[in-house]
């Protein structure tokens, strides 16, 4: 007890406490992302940086710690109404960053609370613009128009806002039933659009399949007359052909039978075989005309006449001058 009572009333260790305790308020370590902002004597002086500062102690103080990472503001959910006079329930969430310490501590007492008040007036604002199906359908011009408003506004307190977003939209009980039944009617409508061009394009595409099928039937039709009478042709060249080379070879063979019996024809041998042939062929000649005529007339010399045919015949044969066999 006697020693801590000496210890209490050592002036050393009381000046020990006061110069640490001095040291304590005139040294900070700012973390990043950090504004210290500073008083002296009650008035705005500095705004201390992430790192080492030093201030005067009892003479400098540190008014305002202000955090400068970008942020996140929860904008509960509101009544709006609408161009049309609709009631909407709409929150969102907005998103800032305190882009100056000084002007966020000096200019504005809660930069917070004002900026969550604010983007709630300008969302009404921008919601009483507009009409019920433009709120649903044109968010992004919404969430634009609160930027644009609360960027300019903001700007003097030292904190920016950067992003706007509307998370939901409510309309009221009896609103969503209607657009229930015209969402409805909307679906049929394009089922039946759907089922409409579904028909015309089946109708469309038969017609154009029967189309080509007449086309393909057409051109076959002209390819199928152009291969017969191609093919008639080429019969016609054949059987022409066949024709004159058979007219040629009976020329041939009667040229040479010929060429055959006049040479036999040149012999004494061949003479009486001539002789005979023609005296043959006349009476031939007359047994046919008696077969075919019902009545044949005759001057009873028919001998005599069977016998001049042969010597005519044989007269004609000895005109021909056949050279005498050796």
């Amino acid at each position: 007890m006697p020693l801590l009572q000496e210890l209490l009333t050592n002036p050393a260790l009381w000046v020990t406490i006061v110069i640490l305790y001095t040291l304590k308020k005139g040294i900070y370590f700012v973390p990043q992302n950090r504004g210290y902002v500073v008083y002296t004597l009650g008035k705005y002086s500095k705004t201390l940086s992430a790192g080492l500062n030093f201030i005067i102690p009892y003479v400098q103080s540190i008014a305002a710690d202000r955090n400068l990472k970008e942020q996140s503001l929860e904008i509960t959910s509101q009544p709006a109404i609408t161009k049309d006079n609709i009631t909407l329930e709409i929150d969102g969430i907005l998103f800032m960053k305190v882009t100056d310490a000084a002007a966020a501590t000096n200019n504005i007492t809660d930069y917070k609370v004002s900026v969550t008040q604010l983007a709630m007036t300008t969302m009404r604002n921008a919601i009483g613009s507009m009409e019920l199906d433009e709120c649903f359908q044109n968010r992004d011009g919404i969430n634009a128009q609160i930027l644009a408003a609360m960027t300019e506004a903001t700007e003097p307190w030292g904190v920016m806002v950067t992003r706007y977003e509307i998370k939901d939209i409510t309309p009221p009980q009896s609103i969503r039933e209607d657009m229930e039944k015209q969402m409805t009617a909307e679906r049929e409508k394009r089922s039946v659009i759907l089922t409409a061009e579904g028909v015309k394009t089946a109708a469309i595409t038969e017609a154009e399949g029967q189309k080509q099928a007449r086309v393909l039937d057409a051109e076959a039709a002209k390819a199928e007359q152009v291969l017969a009478a191609e093919a008639t042709k080429e019969s016609q060249i054949l059987e022409a052909t066949g024709k004159a080379e058979a007219i040629r070879l009976v020329a041939e063979a009667d040229a040479s039978a010929l060429d055959v019996i006049g040479k036999s024809a040149s012999t004494s041998e061949g003479k009486s075989a001539v002789t005979l042939t023609l005296a043959q062929d006349a009476i031939t000649a007359h047994q046919a005309i008696a077969n075919e005529s019902t009545v044949v007339l005759t001057d009873g010399k028919t001998g005599d006449n069977v016998a001049n045919t042969v010597a005519q015949a044989i007269a004609v044969s000895s005109s021909l001058k056949l050279p005498n066999s050796p």
